[in-house]
């Protein structure tokens, strides 16, 4: 069969996959077929003993992709989950010389109404956790701007960015408790761009604790779609702790659904998720997980990678 009728075939069973699940197919995209051999989705689950080396293997799949690529598109993310992680490039970049001068970077969201020095925004939240201990050129790091006058128009900008660009090489993500990724909140279309997006109350609730108050803590924010995300050549999750064993489970195991906006992952041709075991404590199948972590190179060897 030729690379070709393959992809066809491909095309035409992630359709049917779509039909059967009841979910949106998004600029009929297809699934990638990787460079080096064998076709079909890859989701490869991690599971570490602790935060701390959850934080370290995903910082190393990070800096792997950075030594491989250069000038390499990050799509980045914030919040509790992703500090020792960043700790961890930064050590990195400080001991073995991980170059980012060339990098370029995308941040997933940021609130509405924040502007970029405040001390809750995500673009003090990167600068002070990642940015600011590397060698990134600042000209090459994108991240919403939450006191802009005209949000709708600046969503439109960046997502434009994105595309001239080429797209994001390696999308990190967290996950929220009810499921969102990004600011994708339950319901969110699978086929969403970078937009302004309504807080669901559980989010709210989840972030007032970084907040004088609850007045205080904002209601909007500008995220990056779904759609967009799902472009993304390769994505790595991560997550930590037992409020996370729940929808770890669902989006892993469960049906693909809006309702739970990481559930989409499963549709995407290489994804990476990295858990500590409190996380992971909900899987059904974590045996296997382990055994295909632990036989990998068998498999690279059997597919030819």
């Amino acid at each position: 069969m030729t690379q070709d009728s393959r992809l066809k075939t491909l095309d035409y069973l992630y359709c049917a996959v779509d039909k059967q699940k009841r979910i949106t197919i998004f600029n009929n995209r297809k699934l990638k077929i990787r460079k080096k051999g064998g076709v079909g989705n890859i989701m490869e689950i991690t599971i570490t003993s602790n935060y701390d080396e959850m934080s370290k293997v995903s910082a190393q799949l990070i800096a792997q992709e950075i030594q491989r690529k250069h000038d390499i598109v990050l799509g980045l993310a914030t919040g509790d989950t992703p500090v020792g992680t960043y700790k961890e490039l930064v050590k990195i970049h400080k001991e073995e010389g991980l170059d980012f001068s060339k990098v370029k970077s995308f941040n997933l969201d940021e609130y509405l109404g924040l502007a970029p020095l405040h001390k809750n925004s995500y673009n003090y939240f990167m600068w002070e956790n990642l940015f600011k201990h590397i060698n990134i050129n600042p000209e090459n790091v994108y991240i919403p701007q939450g006191n802009i006058k005209d949000p709708e128009q600046f969503c439109i900008w960046y997502e434009e960015q994105i595309k001239k660009v080429g797209g994001i090489d390696l999308q990190v993500l967290g996950i929220g408790r009810d499921g969102h990724i990004g600011f994708n909140e339950p319901g969110s279309s699978f086929a969403s761009r970078t937009r302004i997006k309504a807080l669901y109350k559980q989010t709210i609730e989840d972030n007032a604790r970084f907040f004088d108050k609850m007045e205080d803590v904002p209601r909007f924010a500008i995220t990056i779609g779904i759609g967009t995300i799902m472009e993304a050549e390769k994505i790595l999750l991560i997550a930590n702790g037992k409020n996370k064993a729940d929808v770890c489970a669902k989006f892993i195991e469960g049906p693909v659904t809006s309702q739970i906006t990481a559930s989409a992952l499963q549709l995407h041709s290489y994804v990476n998720v990295v858990l500590d075991k409190d996380a992971a404590s909900k899987l059904k199948r974590t045996e296997y997980y382990n055994w295909v972590r632990d036989n990998k190179h068998l498999i690279q060897k059997e597919i030819g990678r």
